[in-house]
C-alpha cells in the first residue's frame, strides 16, 4: 500500500496531500492507490509513504526564517520509497509538494488543464531540498479583463509556480467582470449580463480557493474615501450619477472651490482630510469591514484612484496629502487596537502618496506595510538603476509632475524610506499591458527577471502584479520567471529559458526561440512603446513613424509566416501540453503578421492606413479569443495595439 500522512491540521495541508495523490498517480499510472491518513497505519505492508506538514510539527529548523507564517521555507527529503516534504506555513507545505513534483518531471506551462506537462516515470527518484524564498511577497492582484474560469485556474496556477500571494482588488471588483462578460473591445462576441450580486459571489469563490491553497489573501485598495459616505464606487472608474446629502458633500475634497464627485466618478475622488469626522468614519467603516472579513491577511488602505485631486480647504493645505494619510492610518490603527483587531494594514505610496510626509509618522508601525507603487514608470529601465533623490521635486498641491525614469522613482521610494523603515514590497504593472509591447515576451521576460533580483537592492521584500489572468501569449516564459527568480534571487535566466521551452516544445524548442527572438529583434518593445519615432518638419514627434521600421516589419512578416507551418506540424505529439503550446505559438504568428501590416501604415505615417488594418487585425482576433481564452486576453491587447493608430 502507499501512503501520504498528514503531520499538519491546516487546510493548506490536506490540498497539499491530494495534489501529492493526484499528480503521484498520473506520474505513475499504475503505482496503485494513496490512502491519507493522520498518522502511520499499523500492520500495513508500506510500499510508498510520505510525511507531509509543518516544519515545526516535525522539529526541523526554522531558524533563518525571520517570521515562519510570512517567510517560505520549503524542506523536501525524499528517496524512492517516498520520504518527507515540509514547510513552514501552510502555502509552503503546498510549494515544496509542488517543487519535489517538478523535480519529478513535472511542469506547469499556463493555467489550466492544457498547461499541465506531466510525463510517465518508472520509480522515485532521491530529492533533496531546502529553501528559504528570496522574496516574502510573490503574487498577483486581478486586473484586465477576467472570466470566473480563467480567476479559478489562475489561483491554481499561482501556486504551482510558487507563488504564495493573492490580491483581489475592490470590495465588488465590477469592472474586471464587466470587461470580459461585455467583452468590451471584441468585434464579434455578443455580450453576457452579469450582475453586481453575481460578481460579489464570484470574489468569495476566488476567497475559498485562495484559502484552500494558503495563498496570503490582500484585498480592497481603493474605495475608502467612497463606500463608508455611502458612496457607490461599484461603476468604478465609471462617471455614475448618484445623489450627494448635504453632510456627505461636506467630507468630499474641495477642488476649485466646490466639493463633488471628482469628475463625477466616486472612485476616484478624495476627501476633506483635515476634518476628523470624515477621517472617523472612514476608519470605523473599514474596522467594520475587518471584523466582518476576518479571512483577509492584508487589508490594503489606499486613497482614491487619482492624482492631483487632493482637498484645497485651507485647513488640509496646511499639510501634504502624505500627512494626512498617515494622520488617518493612525486613526484607523486606533480603531483597529480598540477593538482588538489583529489584521495587517498596507498604505501606498502611489501618485501624490509617493511625496515623503513633512511632520508625521505611522506610530505602530508593526500593524503596516508599505505598497510602493511606481505606475509612471518607465519599463525601459529596471529596479537596478541607483535612487535619485536629486530628482525628487517639490510637493506643489494638485499641481504636481509624476516621476517616469526609474532611478526618479527610486528618489521618492528613497525619501519616504527615510521615515518608514517597516515592510514593504511593490504594486508593479508588467503584466498590465506591458506584456502586448513585447510580441515575443522574451524582452518582458529579462525585465521582469532583472526588476526582481534589484528589489533588495532598495529594501523591497517582493511584488504583488497588477496584471490580467491572461497573460500567457505566446508562452508562459514571462509568468514562469516571475514565480521562480521571486522565490530564488540567484537562479540564471538561461536555466529558465532553458527550463521553459524545452518543456513546452520538446527537443526543437530552439525553433520556436529563434522565431521569438527575430521577433524581438524586429519589432521590439522600444518601438511598439513609441520610442522610436521621428520628428517632423515642426518639431513635432511622431511616436510611430520610422521608415526603417517598414522594412523590419515586411521581414518579420515573412518569418512568421513561414514558422507557422512549423508550428502546424507539431501540434500532434504525446504530450497535450506540448500540442496546446505549438498550436498557441502558430496562432502568434498570425498576431505578429497583423499587427506588422498596422506598423507598416504606422511607421510610413499613413494614419488611415494603420486604422485599417488595425480593425482587420482586430476582427480575427476577436474571433480567434475564445479559443485562445485562457492564454491571451484580447480586451488588454486591443488597448495596447490601438496606440499604432495614434
Amino acid at each position: 500500500m502507499n501512503f501520504i500522512i498528514k503531520k499538519s491540521d491546516l487546510s493548506a495541508v490536506s490540498f497539499a496531500c491530494e495534489e501529492l495523490k493526484k499528480y503521484l498517480r498520473m506520474l505513475m499510472p499504475r503505482c496503485g492507490e494513496f490512502k491519507i491518513f493522520e498518522k502511520a497505519p499499523e500492520n500495513e505492508k508500506v510500499e510508498l509513504l510520505f510525511n507531509i506538514g509543518l516544519m515545526s510539527d516535525m522539529s526541523l529548523d526554522l531558524r533563518d526564517a525571520e517570521n515562519p507564517e510570512l517567510d517560505d521555507v520549503v524542506y523536501v527529503k525524499c528517496d524512492e520509497k517516498g520520504g518527507t516534504i515540509a514547510g513552514s506555513n501552510g502555502v509552503s507545505v503546498l510549494t515544496a509538494v509542488y517543487r519535489y513534483l517538478k523535480e519529478l518531471g513535472c511542469f506547469w506551462l499556463f493555467p489550466g488543464i492544457d498547461g499541465e506537462y506531466v510525463p510517465i516515470i518508472d520509480k522515485l527518484k532521491e530529492v533533496n531540498m531546502r529553501k528559504l524564498a528570496s522574496c516574502r511577497y510573490r503574487g498577483q492582484c486581478n486586473e484586465g479583463a477576467e472570466s470566473q474560469r480563467c480567476m479559478m485556474e489562475t489561483i491554481d496556477y499561482n501556486a504551482k509556480v510558487v507563488l504564495n500571494t493573492y490580491m483581489l482588488e475592490f470590495d465588488i471588483p465590477t469592472a474586471y467582470y464587466d470587461w470580459y462578460y461585455k467583452h468590451l473591445g471584441n468585434a464579434v462576441r455578443e455580450p453576457e449580463p452579469i450582475s453586481i450580486e453575481t460578481i460579489l459571489q464570484y470574489k468569495r469563490m476566488c476567497e475559498a480557493e485562495i484559502s484552500k491553497r494558503g495563498l496570503k489573501f490582500h484585498d480592497m485598495g481603493h474605495g475608502w474615501t467612497a463606500e463608508p459616505f455611502g458612496l457607490s464606487s461599484t461603476a468604478i472608474w465609471e462617471k455614475a450619477e448618484q445623489e450627494i446629502p448635504d453632510k456627505v458633500r461636506s467630507y468630499l475634497a474641495e477642488l476649485n472651490g466646490v466639493r463633488d464627485l471628482y469628475k463625477g466618478v466616486a472612485l476616484n475622488t478624495n476627501i476633506c482630510m483635515s476634518n476628523p469626522e470624515a477621517r472617523s468614519i472612514i476608519a470605523k467603516y473599514i474596522a467594520d469591514y475587518a471584523e466582518k472579513q476576518n479571512n483577509v491577511d492584508f487589508l490594503h488602505i489606499w486613497l482614491a484612484d487619482s492624482s492631483n485631486t487632493h482637498c484645497e480647504c485651507e485647513v488640509c493645505r496646511t499639510k501634504t496629502p502624505t500627512d494626512w494619510y498617515y494622520m488617518l492610518l493612525n486613526d484607523i490603527d486606533a480603531e483597529f487596537t480598540k477593538r482588538n483587531l489583529k489584521s495587517h494594514l498596507v498604505f501606498i505610496a502611489y501618485y501624490d502618496t509617493l511625496w515623503a510626509p513633512v511632520s508625521e509618522k505611522i506610530i505602530n508601525q508593526d500593524r503596516f506595510s508599505m505598497l510602493f507603487a511606481p505606475i509612471t514608470r518607465t519599463y525601459s529601465e529596471t529596479y537596478g538603476e541607483d535612487a535619485d533623490i536629486t530628482k525628487v521635486k517639490s510637493f506643489k498641491l494638485n499641481e504636481n509632475e509624476l516621476p517616469e525614469g526609474m532611478s526618479e522613482n527610486l528618489g521618492y521610494l528613497k525619501k519616504l524610506q527615510e521615515v518608514w523603515q517597516g515592510d514593504s514590497f511593490v504594486y508593479e504593472y508588467h503584466f498590465w499591458q506591458q506584456q502586448f509591447l513585447d510580441l515575443s515576451g522574451l524582452y518582458h521576460a529579462k525585465l521582469l527577471y532583472d526588476d526582481v533580483r534589484a528589489l533588495k537592492k532598495h529594501n523591497l521584500r517582493g511584488i504583488v502584479e497588477d496584471g490580467s489572468q491572461r497573460s500567457f501569449f505566446p508562452t508562459g516564459f514571462s509568468y514562469y520567471v516571475y514565480g521562480e527568480t521571486l522565490f530564488d534571487n540567484e537562479v540564471s535566466f538561461e536555466k529558465l529559458k532553458e527550463d521553459y521551452f524545452s518543456h513546452a516544445f520538446g527537443e526543437n524548442y530552439e525553433d520556436v526561440l529563434n522565431y521569438l527572438e527575430s521577433v524581438n529583434s524586429l519589432v521590439d518593445f522600444e518601438y511598439l512603446s513609441g520610442n522610436r519615432g521621428t520628428l517632423n518638419e515642426k518639431g513635432e514627434y511622431l511616436k510611430y513613424v520610422n521608415p526603417e521600421y517598414v522594412k523590419k516589419a515586411e521581414e518579420l512578416k515573412k518569418i512568421a509566416a513561414e514558422f507557422r507551418n512549423v508550428a502546424k506540424s507539431r501540434r500532434y505529439g504525446r504530450h497535450r501540453a506540448r500540442n496546446v503550446s505549438y498550436n498557441i505559438i502558430a496562432e502568434h504568428t498570425v498576431f505578429v503578421e497583423l499587427v506588422c501590416d498596422i506598423v507598416i501604415e504606422a511607421a510610413k505615417g499613413n494614419t488611415e492606413g494603420a486604422k485599417e488594418k488595425f480593425d482587420i487585425w482586430n476582427r480575427a482576433f476577436s474571433e480567434k479569443e475564445v479559443y485562445i481564452e485562457a492564454n491571451y486576453d484580447h480586451y488588454s491587447a486591443n488597448k495596447v495595439i490601438k496606440r499604432l493608430i495614434g
